[in-house]
């Protein structure tokens, strides 16, 4: 079984075997930071909008952080990662972490005036063919007004349910220059884009910058691909912003990408250590900066630690979100599965995470990618 938790055994153990990890922040702390891909982005709503709220200070998210109800049917109030998921839950988060979604390929964003904005649109998607754009404020959806409400809520009439591919639905939309307008949209079942690469130009600097949107199945693979296709003597910005975790494996594999073997952290489960580690390999000379900010959790962090604890990057931007723990699922009688924290994990240097978070090299508020490029520029050519 795999799903929303840090560690997921294998169904055939070997000797030997690392688990599979995956890290809840999907699902329990997705919902806390003002931002959601509202298709594209998190895992299946209906869960994602009954997790525990976690208890972050109010300074690290992106913005204003929706209200989220903890599951009636969990008992185990102390545990605040701890939760009950149905098994078509379970089923959704875990297509999720394949990178398939149903949605109308749109991500949202709750402005600080209560405003829901187009943050992104997938391309070739329902939303991208209907002209749909960047920077369009979101009014409705199917008739209900959306300005103010919880962005979980928003993100869940998007998606319209388990069974949503095929069914319409209706966006009241508007745009800069008085533009008001509905559109009537088809969800379909499509795929998400966890990394993206793009070379940038600041003067006589020249860089690639690799965002990472989440932790899914063949992440590392794209991460390490898009390093290799970075100029021979560029540095790299690993964009980490909102990255709420996702499969542990694959934030390892992102993380041999830039060292050449070596620890990238420690977990316990139930007290018994174990460690996490790089594959040699890597490129340890290209310049590299990394960017976070309240909304880089998990997984996210657990590669952004790992590269500031060896000393492999500059980290840029504000505080992460702080979540170390470790969750395993276990299955109920009824097909339900539900989580329990068992352990926690550390950076290379033994550093805690849980409720901390990672302190970045420079702290940035605000906008942190200029600073970033311009950290970056310092760094020298690489090799």
């Amino acid at each position: 079984m795999s799903g929303p938790t840090m560690f997921v055994p294998h169904r055939r153990h070997r000797r030997g075997a690392v688990l599979t990890l995956v890290f809840a922040g999907a699902l329990a702390t997705g919902a806390a930071t003002g931002s959601w891909g509202a298709d594209a982005r998190g895992g299946p709503l209906p869960a994602a909008a009954r997790a525990p709220r976690p208890s972050a200070p109010a300074a690290h998210a992106k913005s204003a952080r929706p209200p989220v109800r903890a599951p009636a049917n969990t008992g185990r109030s102390a545990d605040r990662w701890g939760g009950v998921y149905s098994a078509t839950e379970y089923e959704g988060f875990q297509r999720a972490l394949r990178g398939e979604y149903v949605g109308v390929g749109l991500s949202v964003r709750r402005a600080a005036d209560g405003r829901m904005e187009v943050d992104g649109v997938e391309r070739g998607g329902p939303a991208a063919r209907a002209g749909i754009a960047p920077g369009d404020r979101l009014r409705s959806v199917d008739g209900t007004e959306v300005t103010g409400r919880p962005v979980t809520e928003v993100v869940a009439r998007l998606r319209g349910g388990p069974s949503g591919s095929g069914t319409p639905v209706t966006l009241g939309l508007a745009r800069d220059g008085g533009r008001e307008w509905e559109s009537t949209l088809r969800r379909a079942r499509l795929r998400t884009r966890s990394v993206v690469a793009e070379r940038f130009r600041d003067g006589p600097a020249a860089g690639t910058r690799i965002k990472v949107e989440s932790f899914t199945h063949g992440t590392g693979k794209q991460v390490r691909a898009a390093v290799r296709g970075a100029g021979p003597r560029e540095g790299v910005l690993l964009d980490l912003r909102g990255n709420s975790g996702g499969l542990v494996t694959e934030a390892v594999t992102s993380a041999s990408a830039f060292l050449d073997g070596g620890l990238v952290a420690t977990y316990d489960v139930h007290g018994r250590q174990r460690a996490l580690e790089a594959r040699p390999g890597g490129d340890t000379r290209r310049p590299l900066v990394v960017l976070v900010d309240g909304g880089t959790m998990s997984a996210g962090e657990l590669l952004a630690g790992a590269l500031q604890d060896r000393g492999r990057a500059v980290v840029v931007g504000s505080r992460t979100f702080g979540k170390g723990s470790v969750q395993m699922p276990r299955p109920l009688p009824d097909g339900s599965v539900a989580e329990q924290t068992v352990g926690h994990w550390r950076t290379p240097s033994g550093q805690a995470v849980d409720g901390r978070g990672i302190t970045p090299d420079l702290v940035v508020h605000g906008d942190a990618e200029p600073r970033a490029r311009a950290v970056l520029g310092g760094l020298g050519p690489g090799a």
